[in-house]
């Protein structure tokens, strides 16, 4: 979840986990519920990665890259369309066809983002930043990951203040479901 480094190399170390992740579970096939728990564990990094980029990575585009406004909005709603794939996936048992194909759809979507983001975005943010404020979003985006929700919840507004009001408390209540319910926990 935290690997340390300025916010890029936090971010693409989160890009290489979701790809090992998407690659564990296809290799998991047919173990359905071993699918079930690692699509679990890559829904957990997906949303976490996303609200820290959302809180932090998308407003220092805005403000530090010409035409920045159009690129956080961009990604942001490749996002969106990332959080209803992974919502849509837990309601669906990982032995159906439906399953596969959605999971198709959200690899397909996941892995366009991460080639968008570390071939054009990261590397206009790190000429436009200097080392110290990549140095400083790396903290804020480890932090807000740790506070982030762990579960997807779409309809959650995606612009401040709403996401920084109600991210903490999704974050808190997203835990403790999966505390209950052993979500996201056992081995590697």
């Amino acid at each position: 979840m935290g690997h340390g480094g300025d916010v890029i190399t936090e971010l693409a170390a989160d890009h290489q986990e979701m790809t090992a992740l998407f690659e564990r579970i296809e290799a998991a096939v047919p173990a359905a519920a071993e699918r079930k728990r690692l699509l679990d564990r890559l829904t957990i990094e997906l949303v976490r990665h996303s609200v820290a980029e959302e809180q932090y990575l998308y407003p220092a585009v805005r403000e530090k890259l010409p035409n920045g406004a159009a690129l956080a909005d961009k990604e942001i709603a490749d996002h969106r369309r990332v959080e209803r794939l992974l919502k849509d996936l837990e309601r669906i048992d990982a032995e159906d066809r439906a399953f596969n194909e959605l999971f198709v759809k959200l690899r397909t979507e996941v892995r366009a983002h991460i080639r968008e983001e570390e071939s054009e975005l990261f590397a206009r943010l790190r000429e436009a930043c200097l080392p110290g404020e990549l140095e400083a979003l790396g903290e804020k985006v480890r932090t807000a990951k740790k506070r982030a929700p762990t579960r997807p919840h779409p309809g959650v507004p995606d612009s401040p203040p709403a996401h920084t009001w109600l991210g903490p408390g999704l974050g808190l209540v997203d835990r403790a479901r999966d505390l209950l319910t052993g979500r996201g926990g056992g081995p590697d």
